[in-house]
């Protein structure tokens, strides 16, 4: 597919041979000639997104110039500016943020996990090139390390370019810069090294599909201290209920402590919305629906000079809310689910209400339902 709307034609001096021009690359070009060119995902001013996961709709945004292409070893990366949503990055034809909307994805995989649990210290994040979660995980001032592991050099280097806003979280002097694949780099670390792990990947297709198998979170739950938590992407619940289910399945086996869904809604991601998957390792108990490390009383909330613009508690605990449908798939996985915490806390994660009454007073007191 290619720009279908010709302005003008010219002649390649070269080969002799007439050249369609589109008005979106005449645009682009004029403003950025070296960097700016067609690009087969923009047709007539308007870039459209080819995604694997959601065949079944189309997302556009107006272009109103393209900025940068390119190719890595690993994805296409290409960066426009957009009429209503400013700087926009796509991988391999994938929007993965914008930024008007950027700040729903990033505060809430950052601080659903990280305000879930006392004085985090060590920190790390999986993908994340953009920056932006570095700069959300700058907020709080009890972390001493934060490490980031991206397999794609380009993708930091666009990113630092074009969104300085989000890059930002680079220039954070404790953030270490490991360039690497995340499954080669978790098995290097330490067991127990980190008190979360914050998985901040593009879709789980090429080198991403595995960061959502069950080697992987074996070997980041091993890198996790006691009580330490891991938040993942977890896709739309609208488009993709049996790779959420599939996960959640995985890490039910996988993570001893407990395994919780939540979403919240980015206008350009497919559906409007997207999920995260937060576990903790079996050790101190997580309570993920009521942050008890409220990022509101925190003295780097303002980092960077910059006020949050969607994270606060009550969104915090309205992410975990879930709408009657999904509460009814994710049944098919947990229903019945009863496990045995070292800490003697019976967790029950959906199961029957009548299952309550095999347990007495003191126990059922100790209950935590993980989905309402």
């Amino acid at each position: 597919m290619g720009c279908s709307v010709v302005e003008r034609i010219r002649t390649d001096g070269d080969k002799g041979v007439r050249k369609a021009i589109p008005p979106c690359c005449l645009k682009a070009m004029g403003t950025c000639p070296s960097e700016a060119k067609c690009h087969e995902t923009v047709v007539a001013g308007w870039f459209s997104e080819g995604r694997i996961w959601a065949l079944c709709e189309a997302h556009s945004l107006k272009v109103e110039r393209i900025l940068y292409r390119g190719k890595s070893d690993y994805q296409e990366i290409l960066v426009f500016e957009s009429s209503g949503y400013g700087k926009v990055l796509a991988l391999d034809g994938i929007v993965q943020l914008t930024e008007k909307d950027e700040c729903a994805y990033q505060e809430m995989i950052t601080h659903l996990p990280l305000c879930s649990i006392p004085s985090p210290k060590n920190v790390l994040v999986i993908g994340g090139g953009d920056g932006a979660v570095l700069r959300e995980i700058s907020r709080h001032l009890s972390v001493e390390v934060i490490d980031i592991c991206e397999i794609d050099q380009m993708v930091i280097d666009v990113c630092r370019k074009f969104f300085p806003n989000l890059s930002v979280g680079f220039e954070d002097p404790r953030v270490q810069l490991h360039v690497a694949d995340a499954v080669d780099f978790l098995k290097k670390a330490p067991a127990g090294k980190y008190d979360a792990i914050i998985v901040d990947s593009s879709d789980p297709i090429g080198p991403a599909q595995e960061l959502v198998k069950k080697s992987f979170f074996e070997i980041a739950a091993m890198s996790l201290r006691p009580g330490g938590v891991l938040c993942n992407q977890a896709e739309s619940m609208w488009l993709h209920t049996h790779l959420i289910q599939d996960m959640l399945s995985t890490c039910c086996e996988t993570f001893k402590g407990s395994v919780h869904f939540a979403w919240t809604s980015v206008p350009t991601y497919p559906s409007g919305t997207i999920g995260f998957l937060l576990c903790s390792t079996e050790g101190p108990p997580v309570n993920f629906l009521d942050p008890v490390n409220p990022i509101e009383k925190q003295e780097g909330a303002l980092k960077f000079r910059r006020e949050l613009r969607f994270y606060n508690s009550e969104m915090h605990r309205a992410a975990f809310a879930l709408p009657s449908f999904l509460k009814k798939e994710l049944s098919t996985v947990y229903n019945s689910q009863l496990r045995y915490c070292s800490s003697s806390v019976y967790v029950f994660v959906f199961s029957p209400p009548h299952l309550i009454s095999v347990l007495d007073s003191t126990a059922r007191q100790r209950l935590v339902w993980a989905f309402g």
